[in-house]
């Protein structure tokens, strides 16, 4: 019997497969066991997981595909039919053309009794398929999708297609959808949807868990997301991972406890450089959060026209985080004033930020780049060589794009970048030699020769005014104040930022409440 394990924002470190080390697992796993245990236990695994996510539904249909996870789909119904429930099959392929464990699989569930029809057949629920709603006594409270799996390389059409709409109308009228390693649809290595998919209440990952679950489209397809290694010689383990998972539970998110004898010096400066003229919130929710996440001293170097010299000036001072030393003109410091200095730089910066980054890129040892910063770089390729050169001159950085910012750093558009957020993350990284955290659904962290890591934290209450300030500070007070290196501290700082969020709630969760989400957590 496989163990089944769910996957969510409290788990440690998991890894990711692609397509490729995924079928190496498998075919490692077939070749340590008999013909027809593998899929035997992807089908208990299937039926099990269906029997907890939905325990009254008092009828299944199963979607089946022309592949060996259309098999386990068949596999599941035999299990569930013993189980007492009653299930149908939809056969979405010629029965003569299946794999040999799937013929097997389907051999088996017509002796035990499984109603098994082919789509297409002019009755009940696929005569909803073609367009009418079907009869109201073939509806049905749980659907398994077990229709391609991974793999897939282009949208679903045909009777593929048809069956997602299918399966779109069950869902509709109320029914639970059970995916079998992945929703139809979605591309389970890079997380994107070309064409119609299906979105599951819950998906079961067999063997490993694959990267474009958990990013892009992948988190809003997958729903809940669940794996079962399908015994203790699965293959995966034998295979080098393609990137990784870290979550809550993560030795990177662990901070080191603070020692009496420490002091405000122990724990490092940051200086916010960004909030020119009507856009000073942004440096303030930076900095407010550098604070909060530990930072010994925040400086605000406003970048206003008139922030230097106007004490009268209503930006000189945060009445809520007095603590904050507005420093107007610090990035013109001596150079190792600057060194010593974890340097947050762009939120809000507009146009102004770009006198300051020569300097900075030059002189700053540890530079978080956001937001117009960042801007300024991908429209300089002066900038660029600056950036680039950082790395092998001891000097690290972190840059924490959204999509738009990312397209732009790489010359590209914001749909090639969410097509495949792992690649895009990577090039980034590759191409300006730095840690790169690409934020969105399922945020990607990554660095130059390293495998990637995605974020199991976070949700949409992030998509607010602000939070990525808030990142960006958050980011520089975690590495101002402790001796991790950039990559694990942009991690530590991306798995806090999402979880402060959870758990979800309706609407948006706002910047300076986040701050305070994260300082309680960070406390507790």
């Amino acid at each position: 019997m496989s163990s089944i394990e769910r996957i969510d924002s409290g788990i440690g470190r998991r890894p990711l497969h692609g397509i490729a080390s995924l079928r190496r697992s498998e075919a490692l796993a077939l070749a340590g066991v008999a013909p027809f245990t593998l899929m035997a236990r992807a089908g208990d695994a299937v039926a099990r997981l269906a029997l907890a996510v939905a325990p009254h539904a008092r009828r299944v249909v199963v979607f089946a595909g022309p592949g060996n996870n259309g098999g386990d789909g068949i596999e599941a119904a035999s299990r569930l039919q013993a189980f007492g429930k009653p299930v149908r099959v939809v056969l979405v392929a010629a029965p003569d053309k299946l794999p040999a464990d799937a013929a097997r699989a389907l051999e088996r569930a017509r002796a035990a009794g499984v109603e098994c029809r082919s789509f297409g057949d002019r009755d009940g629920i696929l005569d909803g398929a073609d367009g009418t709603d079907g009869d109201d006594d073939d509806d049905c409270d749980l659907v398994i999708d077990a229709l391609l799996g991974i793999g897939a390389t282009r949208p679903p059409d045909g009777a593929i297609g048809r069956a997602v709409d299918c399966i779109a109308r069950f869902a509709a009228r109320g029914a639970q959808v059970l995916a079998v390693d992945a929703p139809t649809g979605l591309d389970s290595e890079r997380g994107s949807v070309a064409g119609c998919a299906v979105v599951a209440t819950d998906t079961l990952s067999l063997l490993a868990l694959q990267p474009g679950l958990l990013t892009g489209a992948g988190r809003d397809h997958a729903g809940r997301l669940w794996l079962a290694t399908l015994g203790p010689h699965d293959g995966a383990a034998e295979v080098a991972p393609d990137a990784w998972l870290v979550g809550r539970g993560d030795l990177t998110c662990a901070a080191a406890p603070r020692r009496h004898a420490q002091h405000k010096g122990s724990f490092g400066d940051v200086a916010v450089v960004g909030g020119a003229s009507g856009m000073a919130g942004a440096a303030w929710l930076a900095a407010r959060a550098a604070h909060a996440a530990g930072a010994g001293r925040v400086f605000v170097d406003l970048l206003g026209a008139d922030a230097v010299n106007a004490p009268l000036n209503n930006d000189a001072v945060d009445p809520i985080r007095p603590e904050l030393m507005l420093r107007g003109g610090w990035w013109r410091a001596d150079a190792a004033v600057l060194a010593a200095a974890t340097v947050v730089c762009g939120c809000g910066g507009g146009a102004a930020v770009r006198a300051a980054l020569p300097r900075l890129l030059s002189t700053a040892k540890r530079l978080v780049l956001d937001a117009d910063a960042l801007n300024a770089v991908a429209a300089d390729t002066a900038l660029q060589s600056l950036l680039a050169a950082r790395h092998g001159r001891g000097l690290s950085t972190v840059l924490t794009p959204h999509p738009l910012e990312a397209a732009r750093l790489l010359g590209s558009d914001t749909a090639r970048v969410q097509a495949d957020r792992l690649a895009a993350a990577r090039g980034l990284a590759e191409r300006y030699r730095s840690v790169v955290v690409l934020k969105g659904s399922g945020t990607v962290i990554a660095a130059p020769n390293a495998l990637a890591r995605i974020a199991a934290t976070g949700n949409a209450s992030l998509a607010s005014a602000g939070t990525g300030d808030v990142l960006a500070g958050w980011l520089g007070g975690r590495w101002s104040s402790s001796a991790a290196d950039a990559f694990d501290a942009a991690t530590q700082a991306v798995i806090e930022h999402g979880a402060a969020a959870e758990p979800e709630r309706h609407g948006a969760v706002r910047a300076a409440d986040l701050i305070e989400l994260l300082h309680m957590r960070s406390r507790a």
